[in-house]
């Protein structure tokens, strides 16, 4: 797929440079997608291959349009409005629905980035021994220092360029045995089962796959592109505005399409190792991957080790960043990845805060797993009513002018609104159930 636009040399296509066009179009929502497999997802998604083999692959096939619509709708407010979604809400809905919407977001955050740090050091740790602790809170002052130390074009091309490490799931592939026919036909081929370990087993990918700090984070950075561009909204000038709506569309369904890819891959893998070698247990990323190296061998258990600490180095940021956002945004005041850092105090400040205390969840005796169970439950109780809000904002011409999103789009995001909160209403009830 090639996009033309004579306005703007950056997504020009040419038959010489069709390709390095449509990886120079690709940024917020390729970034987005590929935080998307974190530590605490991988953990998820080895755990359904584990227990499950393939019968539950179908559901990344069902999830994927909807993942799409959704963050295609995150990105459109973000760069139609040049605001963000805490700060759309700040400007057309009461005040209460955006403290509410901002705190829970804070609280899943920082439990996720609990979960993400833990598993990074974890995994670390088995690669090189040592204590997982420490490199814990040494994976947090590194994401920190990062983000608040490099100029947004620079860490955006690191960010960019670490969703290579993605690939290493892949790579198990090739020593994992897959019987493709088995794993191919599981996408087509629904194999439901009537328990509730099945259901929350469905819910968990739910979860994982349309999560709430993805839509603060791609409208975020829809947003720094702008900047970085010298652009205006484009509500403001709506006449100019295909090309790069058509960019949007481009890059987020790119980066949704990677993310659904390296999620069936770490599915895949662990079905044919660990499901297949009677291993039906698995609660973290970090014991998948020490499961498999009896099972699959030490270049497999190596490749998911180091996969799991690449992903934590994308996702990490990724979660700390649209905390910052949210945070910023609901005060009303300015905050970019590319500000200075004394000019930006409550957004760096945000970033540090929240970092630290996802990484120090580890040392006060939390288990990463029952953290990252709770996680879901906050992201549960989020979802459902901050997509309902997106829509109503995506439709608002007050905020999105001339440019509100398309029938197609309205549809499909109520879509994937309602799948999402009835997973949501089915975990919680789980959760409740389990709780009495």
């Amino acid at each position: 797929m090639v996009i033309k636009d004579d306005s703007s040399p950056r997504h020009s296509a040419s038959d010489n440079g069709g390709v390095r066009d449509f990886l120079r179009a690709l940024g917020p929502g390729l970034i987005t997608g590929a935080a998307d497999d974190d530590p605490s997802g991988i953990g998820t998604h080895s755990q359904v291959g584990a227990a499950f083999g393939y019968g539950l692959a179908w559901t990344f096939v069902l999830s994927f349009p909807l993942m799409v619509a959704i963050q295609q709708i995150a990105a459109e407010i973000g760069r139609v409005t040049g605001a963000g979604i805490a700060r759309n809400l700040r400007r057309h809905y009461p005040r209460p629905l955006l403290w509410t919407m901002v705190s829970l977001l804070i609280v899943a955050n920082i439990i996720n980035l609990g979960a993400d740090l833990s598993a990074m050091g974890a995994a670390l740790a088995l690669l090189a021994g040592g204590s997982s602790g420490l490199y814990t809170l040494l994976f947090g002052i590194l994401c920190i220092v990062l983000e608040v130390g490099l100029s947004y074009p620079r860490y955006a091309a690191i960010l960019k360029w670490s969703t290579l490490s993605l690939f290493t799931y892949v790579a198990v592939l090739f020593v994992a045995h897959v019987p493709w026919g088995t794993a191919l036909k599981s996408l087509v081929v629904p194999d439901i089962r009537f328990s509730a370990a099945y259901a929350t087993a469905f819910v968990a990918i739910l979860g994982t796959t349309i999560s709430p700090y993805l839509f603060f984070w791609q409208a975020g950075q829809e947003i720094e592109e702008q900047h970085r561009r010298h652009a205006k909204p484009l509500c403001l000038t709506p006449l100019t505005a295909g090309p790069e709506l058509r960019r949007i569309r481009l890059d987020t369904l790119t980066g949704m399409g990677f993310s659904t890819l390296i999620s069936l891959a770490i599915v895949f893998a662990t079905a044919a190792t660990l499901h297949a070698g009677g291993i039906r247990d698995i609660t973290t990323s970090s014991q998948a991957a020490e499961a498999l190296r009896p099972v699959a061998g030490q270049f497999a258990f190596a490749m998911f080790a180091l996969g799991i600490v690449g992903t934590g180095l994308l996702a990490v940021p990724v979660l700390a960043g649209s905390a910052a956002y949210a945070v910023t945004e609901m005060a009303g005041r300015a905050g970019s990845l590319d500000a200075k850092p004394l000019s930006a105090r409550l957004f760096y400040g945000t970033i540090a805060a929240t970092t630290l205390a996802g990484a120090s969840l580890n040392t006060v005796g939390i288990d990463p797993a029952r953290a990252l169970y709770w996680a879901a439950v906050v992201n549960g109780l989020l979802a459902g009513p901050l997509m309902i809000v997106m829509m109503l904002i995506a439709r608002n011409r007050r905020a999105m002018g001339r440019l509100t999103i398309s029938r197609a789009q309205h549809w499909a995001g109520w879509a994937a609104t309602a799948v999402m909160s009835g997973a949501s209403l089915l975990f919680l009830a789980f959760a409740v159930a389990q709780a009495g």
